[in-house]
């Protein structure tokens, strides 16, 4: 059996390719990060492939190791800027888990006071609200 996926039209690589708006906090060759509208946690990321890969099970094999430092390099950052006392780092592949976008992404945040992170329905920021995010977390993202 297939992993059922959103069949929507990938705004993850509209918003990579500047053909709809969003805050991208960091783009590499193979991996860039995105502040997310809906901020579940303090600082919310997604770490995202660059090529258009629909799930986990979709990555090349060298998309692995630079996905997965970038993941860490965002969570570093999270800690460094908002100074959380913890770092939730989920992911989903297919429509039964909760995954909405077409596109592989590590979701990276901080957690909220008294733990956690927020699952219900979450306010959708501005993009200045979301710039404000990035500029707060750029400083303190490694060095390529």
């Amino acid at each position: 059996m297939a992993l059922i996926v959103p069949d929507d039209d990938c705004s993850f690589c509209a918003y990579l390719h500047g053909d709809r708006p969003f805050t991208v906090l960091k783009q590499l060759d193979k991996v860039a990060l995105l502040v997310t509208r809906e901020q579940r946690g303090v600082g919310h990321v997604l770490a995202i492939p660059t090529a258009h890969r629909p799930t986990l099970l979709d990555l090349a094999p060298d998309e692995y190791a630079p996905l997965m430092e970038l993941t860490q390099r965002a969570a570093a950052a999270i800690v460094q800027a908002f100074d959380v006392e913890g770092v939730a780092v989920w992911q989903n592949n297919g429509v039964p888990s909760h995954q909405t976008v077409p596109h592989v992404h590590f979701h990276v945040a901080g957690t909220l006071p008294g733990g956690g992170t927020d699952w219900g329905t979450v306010p959708r920021l501005s993009f200045d609200e979301t710039d404000r995010i990035a500029d707060r977390l750029r400083p303190h993202l490694q060095t390529d």
